[in-house]
């Protein structure tokens, strides 16, 4: 047993050592996971995006969505990026691949994909087991919600980001994958593109059971649509969780809520 108990204790002071230092988060969720993972003291700089956590407020700014700084960045000396695509412009992705910094990118579709990466993170910043005890809890929570939910026949549910112009979620997109877990399926999950433009005549055309609306005033517009028969739904609900639009740990919580709201009778 001596060698065994030599070799782990060998291991976990590796892991020590290798772990990054000095950790600069791309994205409001991503900073999220690291909260999560308790290792916010790794931070030392994040991109904006929202009210910050409370664990985060006096790091640095390296700049907000699609406008980071560089220069800031590069002040701060990080031996880990972590980045989620979407939040840095396809620019300047390029010039942080030419850093020669370790980057880990991070763009779940789903929420297995999610806790994927919850233990993945946990494994780059030091956190092994802790990232391993998340990864799990949200595996079994998950499974938990699939299985209350579950419908033969799912309901379709139009999901809208925005009125002027009309966006939706794309199929490969996280929400749209929420969607499923509550028994529902997104109308438009043939389209690829995350946010797609659609036209109002093809929501009409698909006439979803349901309507979900990131904001409550987005809703208001469809009653008309209701009252003049074009649309079969008299379901027209507000998203009650905005912990939907963030892929962190938190965002099962808010899946938990979607689906009572879609399912209050479950």
């Amino acid at each position: 047993m001596r060698p065994l108990i030599t070799c782990l204790l060998w291991l976990i002071a590796w892991q020590a050592a290798a772990a990054p230092q000095r950790v600069v988060s791309l994205a409001p969720s991503l900073t999220e996971i690291v909260i999560e993972l308790n290792a916010s003291d790794l931070l030392v700089g994040v991109l904006d995006g929202g009210v910050r956590p409370e664990r985060v407020v006096g790091l640095p700014s390296v700049g907000r969505y699609g406008q980071l700084d560089i220069e800031r960045l590069l002040s701060l000396q990080p031996d880990l990026l972590l980045l989620w695509p979407g939040s840095v412009s396809a620019a300047q992705r390029d010039q942080l691949k030419r850093l020669n910094i370790p980057v880990y990118t991070a763009e779940p579709h789903t929420l297995d994909e999610l806790a994927d990466q919850i233990e993945q993170m946990g494994g780059r910043l030091g956190r092994v087991e802790r990232g391993r005890q998340a990864a799990e809890d949200f595996r079994q929570r998950l499974a938990s919600l699939r299985k209350r939910y579950r419908r033969d026949v799912p309901l379709s549910v139009f999901y809208q980001v925005w009125d002027q112009p009309l966006y939706t979620v794309g199929g490969h997109q996280i929400i749209s994958d929420a969607l499923t877990v509550c028994g529902a399926r997104n109308v438009f999950d043939d389209l690829t593109l995350p946010a797609p433009q659609v036209g109002l005549e093809s929501v009409l055309q698909r006439n979803p059971d349901v309507i979900v609306a990131s904001d409550a005033a987005l809703l208001p517009g469809w009653k008309r649509w209701t009252q003049l028969k074009a649309l079969n739904t008299g379901r027209l609900l507000a998203v009650p969780d905005k912990g939907l639009e963030r892929a962190s740990g938190q965002m099962l919580q808010a899946v938990a809520q979607l689906c009572s709201a879609l399912a209050p009778e479950r």
